[in-house]
């Protein structure tokens, strides 16, 4: 298995730790966290270093992937996967065995593809999204990068989702509209 590095050790790390188990292309070597948390362990998995030691860490292993979540924010995410990018780290795309993606569709390095997700045809998700457990994106959608779809969201046919963007849980879209980015959709919104 290849070897890869988690960048974020919080509660959204935990559930990549799962994605990545039960998916089994990736043996995960340690988390990259706050220096107060080196030498310890999330979900069994050590802490091996902090933001400066990318550049080490990337000599040493290839592939990343920026496990903090997003919220209010995209901009610690967009960050760390710039300064990642920047040590030499490659970001695979993960996608949990327990979901759906059409093989005509497409997924950006270091998205993430949560458990229970179906995402049809034609979509383009782009990179580092967080696609959480339970969302649906219909066909022909557009998401683009550093956008997160929370958990049980519905994004309808044909919507085109702006960069930066924030979809709550249980959000639902209506077909063919688009959402600009950097865009806040709070949880439970039924958007026209």
């Amino acid at each position: 298995m290849k070897k890869i590095v988690l960048i974020g050790g919080g509660g959204h790390c935990k559930s990549v730790i799962d994605v990545i188990e039960q998916e089994s292309k990736y043996k995960i070597v340690g988390i990259i966290d706050k220096p107060k948390f080196l030498n310890s362990k999330v979900l069994g998995y050590p802490v091996i270093g902090n933001d400066f030691d990318m550049k080490n860490l990337a000599k040493k292993f290839d592939y990343a992937l920026i496990t903090i979540g997003q919220i209010k924010s995209p901009s610690a995410r967009i960050k760390l996967f710039n300064m990642a990018r920047d040590a030499g780290f490659l970001f695979p795309k993960i996608v949990s065995p327990l979901s759906y993606v059409s093989r005509h569709s497409k997924v950006g390095d270091g998205t993430i593809i949560m458990h229970n997700v179906v995402v049809n045809a034609n979509s383009n998700i782009g990179k580092n999204c967080i696609i959480n457990s339970k969302a649906l994106i219909e066909h022909d959608c557009i998401i683009s990068n550093h956008t997160h779809i929370s958990t049980n969201a519905i994004i309808n046919g044909g919507v085109k989702i702006g960069s930066k963007s924030f979809i709550g849980s249980n959000v639902t879209t209506k077909d063919n509209i688009t959402i600009p980015g950097e865009s806040f959709i709070k949880a439970g919104s039924i958007v026209k």
